[in-house]
């Protein structure tokens, strides 16, 4: 099991409402899934600001991970994600 952290700062809310509806299933096709996520998360240490949302996927393997962001039938979607947030994604394993 590998992780990615995501950090959205918000820049068009329809937008990324659009997104969020088909997010889920596109994780779906790669073994993926929302472990967490928070509006309004919290620093705990460091100087950098809080995003707007926060949260952590989990994928089966490194694999996996890459294959969704680099899936060629979901670069629509992810370019969805990118109008509606800053966005910021950092797979861990």
């Amino acid at each position: 099991m590998v992780y990615a952290l995501l950090q959205l700062n918000v820049t068009d809310a329809d937008a990324l409402a659009a997104y969020r509806e088909k997010a889920a299933e596109a994780l779906a096709r790669h073994g993926g899934k929302v472990e967490a996520a928070a509006p309004q998360p919290t620093v705990l240490e460091g100087e950098r600001p809080a995003p707007d949302i926060a949260g952590v996927l989990s994928f089966p393997d490194r694999e996996s991970a890459l294959a969704w962001i680099d899936d060629p039938d979901l670069q629509e979607l992810h370019a969805l994600r990118r109008k509606g947030a800053e966005s910021n994604i950092v797979l861990v394993g």
